[in-house]
C-alpha cells in the first residue's frame, strides 16, 4: 500500500494581499486577495470537499467537490508528485448540481498521492487536499525470485518509518474490541504490541478530535456479521451535532450508495440514536473493509470476511424415535474450526440439549440433538458464511407397548447421520489440500534453485530496499563489551530481520562469510546497548525479503501458555520447537534458571518442559524460553485458595443425627492465604450468631454449634470459604429425630357395604426422621361413648373392617407409630355400613358399528358407584317415534362388560339406546339416550369437497367455504358432516379445528398467529367414515386481503399555525393491509427526538409537546406496505404573538401628505410573514380607520392631510397569530395663522412660476416576500405639471394592467398586488415637462 504526504500550500501572487478566511467546511484553506469584498461578490469556497479514499488497485476512483463563488471560480486539480495527464485522468463538471469531479479509471499503485482541488477567482483562492491510498493486489510469484527483486527497484517506494503499517490495520483497530487486537496484529504481521498500543492511542486522540466536530456521542459498536435471514449487518449508536450532516458508506475505499429502503442492496435504518447498516443478497464480492464517514470523518470501520468454503456432504433428513438421539453431520471443502447450527431459525449452542463437535481436521462438523421429543420436530440448518444446507428432523412416537401410560427411559441409540462415508470423504479432501500446499511449496523451491547464485547479488543492490525495518550496511568489527544482565530479545519482524524494542531500526551488515547449506547468507544486526552506547551483534541467517522465504528456520510450533498452580502442587510449562536438534535456555523474570530439586528442566525431542515442584509464592513470575533467537513467554501464577484435608472433609460430610432438644456441632480445619471469609449456611440461608447459634472462626478452622435443635432444623449444613484466589464449599447433613405428625385426610371410602367397611388415608406429612412401622386404630359406633381398640396394623395406610352391622355408622381414630414415638390422633368422618346407595348413570352409549342384523355399542362406567362395586349393566332400546323402552339383556343376566352387540333389530328401523349400572343396592339411573342409528350395513365414506376457497381473512381468523361432495352409488355416499384441519408451515402434523363434525359448508378458524403461514384442508364424513381431505391450492398467510395504503380523511389540513410553546398535533387516518411501515419526515429528513410519533391500527399521530420556532417546516408521512405506498405533507408554522413596532415618527415633505415611519418590530427578522397595518384618526371624525394594510416596509405616506386638523396614527405588527399592541404617533397639527388683512397694491410684475421637474422624495429600495403586495411611492414637483412614466428594466409600465399606478398632487405611487419572481429588477420613474427631464430608480428584490 502506498501513502503520500501533502506539500506546503502555494504562496499568493505578487502584489496581492493574503487574508486567511475560515470556511464552514473543515479542512478548506481560503486566501482572500482584497481587503474588502464588493457588494454581491464572494471569494471561492467549498460546500462539499473531496474526501480521502482508500481503494484497491485496478478499481475506479473519483473525487467530488461542489464550489461556490462570484464570479464563478476556475477549478483545477493537481497532485504533489507528478502531473495529471488526460490519458490517466478525466475531469468533469455537472452544471445542474455544480459538481466538479476528478475521475481515475483503472487506478494504479503509482497514482497513490495527495491531490489538491484549487478554486480561484479575482477575489481569492480556496484549496483543499485529499489523499488517495492504493491497495496493491497480490500477484502470483510466477517469475524467478531474483527477477522479482530487481523489479522492486524499478518502482519507487516510500521509506516506511518505524512501526508504519497498512492504514487498514489502524482503521480496524480504532473500531475493534481489545480482545480482537491480537488476531488483527497477527494478520498484519505486527509483533511490537507496546509500540502498537502507543501509536493507537495517538491515532484515537487524533480521530476523536476530528469526530468531535460532527459527533456528540459514539458507542456500542457491533461489527459486521451474517444474520439468520441471509443478510449481513453492522450497527452502532451515534448522536450527530447537526441532524442534517451527510453520512457516507465506503467499501474498500469506494463509495457505496444506500437508502432507507430495506429491500435495496445496501440500506440504512435509524432507530433513535442507533444506526443499522444492512447488506442484502450476499455474494463473495461483498467481502471487504466497510467504513462509515460523517462529512468526510471516519467514525466506524469493520472488516467483512466470507469464508470461501462449500459443503461436500450436506446434512440429510433424520427420523428418530422419542427419547433417542438425532445426528446431523456435514463435510466442508476447507477446514473451519466452527460453523453455525440453526434449529427452527434459532442459533443453537453447546449444552445439555445439543452436542456440537468438530473433527480433528476441522472438515467434519456434527450436531447431536439429545433425548428427542415431539417438540424437537422442525428444520435444522448448517450455515457457513453465505452457504447453508438444511434438513428435517421428524420425531416419531414410541410404539413400544411397555411404555404406554408412563414416561419412557432415554435410549442410548442414535438416529440419522449422513449416508455417505464422511470420514473417507474428509480424508480425501484433506489429502487434496495437503497436495496443493506441497505443490505450491515445491514450485517456490524450484524457482529458487534455478538461479541460486543471483540471490546474494540481488540483496546487496543499494536500490533494492527490502520491506523489513532493518537496512543493510557494510560489516564492521564489533567492539567487545562487558557481560550485562539478560535483556529482552529483539522481536522478529520478518525472517532474517529482527527489531530491537524501543530502538530505531538499524542498518544490517553483510559479513563476507561463506553461504550456509541452504544457500542463504548470514546477516548481522547491530543495535545500541543500554550500557555505554556499545553495540551488540546478532547473527541471523536466511534471505532478507520475507515474502520469498522457503525455510523459516527453527521456530515455535507450540508456545508457552499461562499456568495457574495451587500452592504446594506442581506446575508444568511446555513448548514445542520445529526442530528436535535445537537446545534452549529458560529464564525467570529475565534471569537464567537451571535444574534444581524444585525445578526440573527436560527435553523430549522438540518438546521442552519446565516442571516446578511444590509451588511456592516466590515461584510467581514471567518465564521465558529462548532457542535460536526465538522466544516464548508465559506467566506462572501461584494461587493459595482455601483448601481442606480430604479426611477431615469426609468426616465432616457424614450426617449428624440427634433427637429434639439436643445440641449439634460441626467443625472443619482448612488452610489458605488470609484473609479468608467464613460463612455457615443451613438450607441455603446464612447463619449468624444468635441465642441458639454459636459460630467460632479462626485462621485455620471454624466451628458451628446449634443448641436445643428442633425438627425444623433438619437440612443441609454448608461451610463456605472464600479468599482472593477462589471459593470452596463443604456440605454436611443435620437430622433431628422427633415423633411423626398425625396421619392426613380426607379418608377415601373404597367399600361401605352391609358386610364390611373398607377405607384408606394419607400417611403423615413428616415421619419425624424415622419410617412409620405401624398404625394404631380405634373405632366408635355412632351413639356410644366408648372407643373399641382395634390395635396395631401394618404400615400401609389402608384398613378393611368386617365386624360391622348393617346400617350402623362408625368413626375411627388413627395414630402413626415410629421408633421415635406415636403421633397425635387423626379422627375420620362417620362411615355408614350397608346403606342402599345406587350408582350414578353411565356415559351415553356410543355406536361403534351398525349392520342390518347387529348394532355394536360401548360405554364407560359411572363416576359414582354408590360406595360398592359395579356388578353389571342393563341395556335398553327404543324405536324412533315410540315411548316404550324394552330391555335388551335378560333381567337375571346383567351385562358384565362395558360393550354389547344388539342382534334383536329389524333392518331399516332407527333405534336409540340407554344403559344403567347395577351394584349391590340395585340398578341406578339410566344414562341419556344415544343418537339414533339405523340398522343397516355400513355406508361408503364421502368424496372430496368441491370448490374449497377462502371467503375472508384477518390477522387472527380465516373463513372458508366449499360445496358438498357428489354422491356416487357404491363408490361414495352422502356427506353428513365436515372436519376442518390446520397445519402451520413449520410443523408436519395436522390439528383438527372442530372436535365434532359440522353440517354447514362454511367455517371460520379463530386464534391464528398474525402474519403466520398455514396450510388448511377440509374432509367430509358420514356413518361410513371420513373421506379424502381437500387441500387449499396454496398456503395462506394470516392477514386481511391486501389493501394499498389510502388516507380515509376527506379533508386533511395541509397548513397549520401553532403558537410557540403550545403543542402541535397531526392525526392521520388511513387504511392498509398488511400492517404498513409508517415514516415521518421533516423537510425530507427524519424528525428530531423531540417529536413523538404514535401508531395504532389505522391511525398515526405526530405530536410536538412544546413547539419552537425551529419546528417550522413541512412534515410528510409515508405509509408503505407490500402493495404500495402513500404520502401526505402538511406545513406547520410555529410563531408567536407579534411584538409591537418601535416609536412612530411623522414627517411632512410634501404639503397635503404625511410620511409615517417607525422602528421595525423585533420579530421582523424571525418571521418572514410579518407585516404592518396603519390606522389614522383626525380631530374632525374622532374615529380610527385603517389607511394601510399589509405594509412590508417601515414607512407609509398618508395623503389628503388637511391643514388645521389634528392627526394621530397607530402602527400594528401582524402575523399569522394576529395583531400586536399598537405603537402610537405623536399628534400632528398645522395651525392656520390669521393675520390682519392688508392690501398693498404693488406695482404689477410679471411672475414666472415655471420650473423643471425635480424629485422631492426619491424612491426607496424594497424587499418583499413572494405573493405579497408591494407599494412604491415618490414625490415630484415642476411647472408645468410633469408627465410621469414608470419603467421596469427600461420597459414602460404605464399601460400594464398588472400594476396600479397613481399620481396625486405630485405623489406618484405604484402598487403590485401579488409579487412574483418576474417582478424582480430595477424600477425607474421618469418625470418630464417642457423645461426638462429627471428620473429616479430603485431595486426590488423578491424573497422566496
Amino acid at each position: 500500500m502506498k501513502f503520500r504526504k501533502s506539500k506546503d500550500e502555494e504562496p499568493t501572487g505578487p502584489g496581492q494581499v493574503a487574508i486567511r478566511k475560515k470556511s464552514k467546511v473543515p479542512g478548506v484553506m481560503i486566501t482572500q486577495f482584497v481587503e474588502e469584498l464588493p457588494a454581491g461578490k464572494s471569494h471561492p469556497d467549498f460546500t462539499r470537499k473531496p474526501i480521502a479514499l482508500t481503494i484497491q488497485e485496478g478499481k475506479f476512483a473519483f473525487f467530488k467537490a461542489i464550489i461556490t463563488g462570484d464570479p464563478t471560480p476556475t477549478v483545477k486539480w493537481t497532485r504533489n508528485n507528478g502531473e495529471i495527464s488526460v490519458t490517466n485522468y478525466c475531469t468533469t463538471y455537472d452544471p445542474s448540481i455544480r459538481e466538479h469531479q476528478l475521475q481515475i479509471p483503472n487506478v494504479a499503485v503509482e497514482q497513490a498521492d495527495t491531490y489538491k482541488c484549487i478554486a480561484e477567482n479575482e477575489y481569492g483562492r480556496a484549496v483543499v487536499t485529499a489523499t488517495l491510498n492504493v491497495i496493491e493486489t497480490q500477484r502470483e510469484q510466477s517469475i524467478d525470485f531474483t527477477k522479482s527483486l530487481k523489479t522492486r527497484t524499478d518502482r519507487p517506494r516510500a521509506e516506511r518509518k518505524d512501526g508504519e503499517v497498512d492504514e487498514r490495520f489502524w482503521e480496524l483497530l480504532l473500531s475493534a474490541d481489545k480482545k480482537d487486537y491480537e488476531h488483527i496484529c497477527a494478520e498484519y504481521g505486527v509483533t511490537d504490541f507496546r509500540w502498537m498500543l502507543k501509536k493507537l492511542n495517538e491515532k484515537k486522540r487524533e480521530i476523536e478530535e476530528q469526530q468531535a466536530q460532527y459527533v456528540e456521542y459514539l458507542g456500542n459498536l457491533r461489527h459486521i456479521e451474517i444474520k439468520n435471514n441471509g443478510c449481513a449487518q453492522f450497527e452502532f449508536e451515534m448522536d450527530l451535532k447537526d441532524p442534517n450532516a451527510k453520512i457516507f458508506l465506503y467499501k474498500d475505499g469506494e463509495m457505496v450508495p444506500f437508502n432507507i429502503d430495506s429491500d435495496e442492496k445496501h440500506s440504512l435504518r435509524q432507530i433513535g440514536r442507533k444506526f443499522v447498516f444492512t447488506v442484502n443478497g450476499l455474494s463473495p464480492d461483498d467481502a471487504g473493509l466497510y467504513q462509515v464517514d460523517v462529512e468526510g470523518v471516519n467514525v466506524f470501520s469493520t472488516d467483512f470476511k466470507i469464508p470461501m468454503v462449500d459443503f461436500l456432504v450436506k446434512i440429510e433428513e433424520v427420523k428418530a424415535v422419542e427419547r433417542e438421539d438425532a445426528v446431523f453431520e456435514c463435510v466442508l471443502s476447507a477446514p473451519l474450526p466452527k460453523i453455525t447450527w440453526m434449529g427452527k431459525s434459532v442459533p443453537l449452542a453447546q449444552g445439555e440439549k445439543y452436542d456440537i463437535t468438530v473433527s480433528e481436521d476441522m472438515l467434519i462438523h456434527r450436531l447431536v440433538v439429545k433425548d428427542c421429543m415431539k417438540v424437537d420436530n422442525g428444520i435444522y440448518a448448517a450455515v457457513v458464511g453465505i452457504k447453508s444446507c438444511n434438513a428435517w428432523l421428524i420425531v416419531e412416537a414410541d410404539n413400544d407397548p411397555k411404555n404406554h401410560g408412563k414416561k419412557a427411559a432415554r435410549k442410548t441409540t442414535q438416529a440419522g447421520g449422513s449416508g455417505a462415508d464422511v470420514a473417507k470423504i474428509a480424508a480425501e479432501q484433506q489429502a487434496k489440500l495437503q497436495k496443493a500446499r506441497e505443490e505450491k511449496m515445491e514450485a517456490l523451491k524450484q524457482q529458487q534453485a534455478e538461479k541460486p547464485e543471483e540471490a546474494p547479488a540481488t540483496e546487496v543492490e543499494p536500490q533494492a530496499k527490502p520491506e523489513p525495518l532493518a537496512e543493510l550496511k557494510p560489516l564492521t568489527q564489533p567492539k567487545p563489551k562487558p557481560k550485562a544482565k539478560p535483556k529482552p530479545k529483539p522481536k522478529p519482524v520478518a525472517e532474517g530481520v529482527v527489531e530491537e524494542p524501543g530502538a530505531e531500526p538499524e542498518v544490517e551488515e553483510i559479513a563476507p562469510e561463506p553461504e550456509n547449506n541452504d544457500g542463504s547468507e548470514q546477516t548481522v544486526l547491530e543495535s545500541p546497548s543500554e550500557e555505554g552506547g556499545e553495540r551488540k551483534k546478532r547473527v541471523r541467517t536466511g534471505p532478507l525479503v520475507p515474502d520469498t522465504i522457503i525455510d523459516s528456520g527453527v521456530h515455535f510450533t507450540g508456545g508457552l501458555q499461562d499456568v495457574r498452580a495451587i500452592m504446594g502442587q506442581s506446575a508444568e510449562m511446555v513448548c514445542k520447537l520445529s526442530s528436535a536438534d535445537c537446545d534452549g535456555v529458560w529464564y525467570k523474570d529475565g534471569k537464567e534458571i537451571t535444574s534444581t530439586d524444585d525445578l526440573k528442566i527436560t527435553k523430549d525431542g522438540a518438546i521442552h518442559k519446565l516442571m516446578i515442584c511444590n509451588c511456592k509464592e516466590e515461584d510467581n513470575g514471567k518465564y521465558r524460553f529462548e532457542a535460536d533467537g526465538r522466544k516464548s513467554e508465559a506467566m506462572l501464577i501461584v494461587e493459595d485458595p482455601p483448601r481442606m484435608n480430604p479426611d477431615d472433609l469426609a468426616k465432616f460430610s457424614e450426617p449428624v443425627i440427634i433427637k429434639v432438644g439436643q445440641h449439634a456441632s460441626f467443625k472443619l480445619s482448612f488452610v489458605g492465604q488470609e484473609p479468608i471469609k467464613v460463612q455457615w449456611y443451613s438450607e441455603g440461608e446464612e447463619l449468624l450468631n444468635d441465642t441458639n447459634i454459636k459460630i467460632e472462626k479462626s485462621s485455620s478452622h471454624s466451628s458451628l454449634l446449634l443448641t436445643k435443635c428442633q425438627r425444623k432444623n433438619t437440612g443441609e449444613i454448608k461451610l463456605k470459604l472464600k479468599n482472593e484466589f477462589g471459593t470452596i464449599e463443604a456440605f454436611s447433613k443435620l437430622i433431628v429425630l422427633d415423633k411423626p405428625t398425625n396421619p392426613l385426610g380426607p379418608v377415601e371410602v373404597i367399600e361401605a357395604s352391609s358386610s364390611c367397611v373398607e377405607f384408606k388415608w394419607r400417611p403423615p406429612k413428616d415421619d419425624g426422621g424415622s419410617p412409620v412401622s405401624h398404625y394404631n386404630l380405634e373405632r366408635q359406633q355412632l351413639g356410644r361413648n366408648t372407643w373399641k381398640k382395634i390395635g396395631n396394623i401394618p404400615a400401609e395406610a389402608h384398613y378393611k373392617d368386617t365386624d360391622v352391622d348393617h346400617g350402623r355408622k362408625y368413626c375411627y381414630r388413627i395414630r402413626a407409630i415410629t421408633a421415635e414415638g406415636t403421633s397425635d390422633v387423626f379422627e375420620t368422618d362417620d362411615i355408614q355400613a350397608g346403606t342402599k346407595a345406587y350408582p350414578g348413570p353411565p356415559s351415553t352409549p356410543r355406536v361403534v358399528s351398525a349392520f342390518k342384523d347387529c348394532i355394536n355399542l360401548t360405554w364407560t362406567p359411572p363416576a359414582n358407584t354408590g360406595g360398592t362395586n359395579i356388578v353389571g349393566y342393563n341395556l335398553e332400546k327404543r324405536k324412533r317415534g315410540s315411548s316404550l323402552w324394552s330391555q335388551v339383556n335378560p333381567p337375571e343376566e346383567p351385562i358384565k362388560a362395558k360393550q354389547y352387540g344388539v342382534k334383536d333389530v329389524v333392518e331399516g328401523i332407527e333405534y336409540e339406546f340407554r344403559v344403567s349400572a347395577i351394584n349391590l343396592s340395585g340398578a341406578g339411573e339410566p344414562s341419556s339416550p344415544s343418537e339414533f342409528v339405523i340398522a343397516r350395513d355400513p355406508k361408503k365414506p364421502p368424496g372430496k369437497v368441491i370448490d374449497l376457497k377462502v371467503s375472508d381473512s384477518t390477522y387472527s381468523s380465516l373463513s372458508l367455504s366449499w360445496t358438498k361432495p357428489k354422491e356416487e352409488e357404491g363408490v361414495q355416499d352422502e356427506a353428513k358432516g365436515y372436519f376442518v384441519e390446520l397445519r402451520p408451515a413449520e410443523n408436519t402434523e395436522w390439528t383438527r379445528c372442530n372436535s365434532n363434525p359440522i353440517v354447514t359448508t362454511s367455517y371460520t378458524i379463530l386464534g391464528l398467529k398474525s402474519m403466520a403461514m398455514y396450510w388448511v384442508r377440509v374432509l367430509a364424513t358420514n356413518e361410513g367414515g371420513e373421506g379424502e381431505p381437500k387441500n387449499l391450492d396454496n398456503y395462506f398467510i394470516a392477514m386481511p386481503p391486501p389493501v394499498r395504503p389510502n388516507f380515509t380523511d376527506r379533508k386533511m389540513k395541509s397548513f397549520m399555525v401553532v403558537k410557540s410553546g403550545n403543542s402541535a398535533r397531526v392525526t392521520i387516518n388511513f387504511e392498509a393491509s398488511p400492517v404498513p411501515t409508517i415514516i415521518w419526515l421533516k423537510d425530507g429528513m427524519p424528525v428530531s427526538k423531540r417529536v413523538t410519533m404514535s401508531n395504532t391500527d389505522g391511525t398515526s399521530q405526530l405530536l410536538i409537546p412544546s413547539a419552537e420556532r425551529s419546528d417550522t417546516g413541512i412534515y410528510t408521512i409515508v405509509v408503505k406496505n407490500m402493495v404500495g405506498q402513500e404520502t401526505f405533507s402538511t406545513e406547520i408554522r410555529v410563531t408567536d404573538d407579534p411584538k409591537p413596532p418601535g416609536p412612530v415618527e411623522l414627517e411632512q415633505n410634501v404639503p397635503g401628505t404625511l410620511t409615517v415611519s417607525w422602528t421595525p418590530s423585533p420579530d421582523e427578522k424571525r418571521d418572514d410573514r410579518l407585516h404592518y397595518m396603519v390606522a389614522k384618526r383626525d380631530s374632525v371624525k374622532q374615529t380610527w380607520h385603517t389607511v394601510a394594510h399589509r405594509v412590508f416596509n417601515n414607512n407609509f405616506t398618508a395623503v389628503n392631510i388637511m391643514p388645521g386638523r389634528e392627526y394621530n396614527f397607530r402602527v400594528y405588527a401582524k402575523n399569522d397569530m394576529g395583531l400586536s399592541e399598537p405603537s402610537e404617533s405623536p399628534a400632528w397639527r398645522t395651525v392656520r395663522k390669521k393675520e390682519k388683512f392688508t392690501v398693498n397694491m404693488p406695482e404689477p410684475k410679471t411672475c414666472n412660476f415655471d420650473s423643471a421637474p425635480t424629485f422631492t422624495v426619491p424612491l426607496k429600495t424594497h424587499t418583499s416576500p413572494e405573493k405579497y403586495e408591494c407599494y412604491m411611492s415618490c414625490a415630484v414637483k415642476g411647472n408645468p405639471i410633469p408627465h410621469v412614466t414608470w419603467y421596469r428594466n427600461n420597459i414602460s409600465l404605464n399601460t400594464n394592467i398588472n400594476y396600479y399606478i397613481t399620481n396625486t398632487c405630485g405623489v406618484c405611487s405604484l402598487l403590485i398586488l401579488s409579487v412574483g419572481p418576474k417582478d424582480n429588477g430595477e424600477y425607474k420613474v421618469v418625470a418630464e415637462n417642457s423645461l426638462g427631464r429627471t428620473e429616479c430608480a430603485t431595486q426590488l428584490t423578491i424573497r422566496e
